[in-house]
């Protein structure tokens, strides 16, 4: 692209740079703690850490506050930190049958191993607005937790373990399909390999890890409307803590800590692979940081999409949902407009005035032929 430098403009940026954290702060009200964005804005954070590929609650609770509340920016702004970072470890795969509980429902199954635990959700309340947190203080925070806290039994709360999985009754009943031998199984870096088309699914699950939550949304919901194959079903879908551990310099298994994860498992019932085979039902998986079921969902739409691009419709392509779907990239590229691309118009410019000029005079050398015509 045929950009031109910004000469003299060091000033001007540092000037906009400037009034952008006067606006920031100039309603005169007291700052926001860091702790209070973590503590009631979680949702934001969590989507904050999973577009910036990094679980570090208080860097992407900075980050909320630095954007000011723009997830966009924020997730920029994160991303942009991640590659700062040395890597000193790689974790074992996580596993989410240990997964500590906090919530767990299913679309297909009422009865489920542990029951139906709707853990902390507004799926099953009126979305109407509560003009009372407009002077919500202390005291109403403090009485609310003492009601709430009255309310919890100890001794159940030690009754609480981990579960087992829906899809562990279809697979006893032999209902899950087998496995696609001819599907790339190889694991790999998307933050060190650069992405290729087919994609094996280890890349594309980690791409829609990172990626923009209403992205993946608007093309997960495409395919449900019918401009795809794929309608499923929640099979589980599941929200709590899983622990992480590492190997240590002397080969030991370390317990590092735990983080939060919504983990989606989608049912979709598929067609015989050949004639007289039965048909089988296929798990999409999703799992991102923190509490986002939005995005797991969507997220399990879509690695199910992906498997049947014969269907020809943008949410079966990969290169369309994978790239599209990319929130900082699509963000950095759609905001580079603002930029100056003076060469590039006034390159445009320039032909489109001599096109113009051209057309003009044909259009004259054409009427005088006719005066001239009419004349003889």
């Amino acid at each position: 692209m045929g950009y031109v430098a910004v000469k003299g403009g060091t000033e001007a940026i540092h000037n906009a740079s400037e009034l952008a954290e006067f606006y920031r702060i100039k309603g005169d009200t007291p700052p926001i703690d860091i702790q209070q964005i973590r503590a009631q804005m979680r949702l934001a954070i969590d989507k904050v850490m999973g577009e910036g590929g990094i679980y570090a609650p208080e860097y992407a609770a900075i980050a909320l506050k630095q954007a000011e509340g723009d997830v966009y920016e924020a997730a920029f702004i994160l991303r942009a930190f991640r590659t700062t970072l040395q890597r000193n470890y790689y974790s074992y795969v996580i596993n989410t049958r240990e997964m500590f509980v906090k919530r767990k429902i299913s679309a297909s199954f009422r009865e489920i191993p542990g029951g139906q635990i709707l853990g902390p959700t507004r799926d099953y309340t009126q979305r109407t607005l509560d003009t009372a947190k407009a002077t919500e203080t202390s005291i109403d925070i403090d009485a609310f937790l003492n009601s709430f806290g009255a309310k919890v039994d100890p001794e159940k709360m030690e009754g609480i373990s981990t579960f087992g999985k829906v899809i562990d009754l279809l697979q006893q009943e032999g209902l899950l399909a087998p496995p696609d031998e001819t599907e790339d199984r190889r694991l790999v870096d998307i933050t060190r390999e650069a992405i290729k088309f087919p994609a094996p699914r280890s890349a594309r699950l980690q791409m829609m890890a990172r990626a923009e939550t209403g992205g993946l949304m608007a093309l997960g919901y495409s395919s449900q409307r019918g401009f795809g194959s794929v309608h499923p079903t929640v099979g589980e879908l599941r929200y709590g803590n899983v622990p992480v551990h590492v190997q240590d310099a002397g080969g030991r298994k370390r317990y590092i800590g735990k983080i939060e994860v919504t983990e989606n498992e989608m049912i979709t019932g598929s067609k015989a692979a050949k004639e007289g085979a039965p048909p089988y039902f296929t798990i999409g998986y999703g799992l991102c940081f923190g509490h986002n079921e939005t995005k797991a969902i969507c997220m399990s739409t879509l690695d199910t999409t992906m498997r049947r691009p014969e269907n020809g419709a943008p949410a079966n392509d990969q290169e369309f949902v994978l790239y599209h779907t990319e929130g900082v990239e699509a963000m950095g590229f759609t905001n580079h407009l603002k930029l100056p691309h003076y060469v590039t118009f006034q390159s445009s410019l320039s032909n489109t005035r001599a096109a113009i000029e051209r057309n003009s005079q044909a259009g004259k050398e054409l009427e005088q032929q006719l005066i001239q015509m009419q004349s003889v």
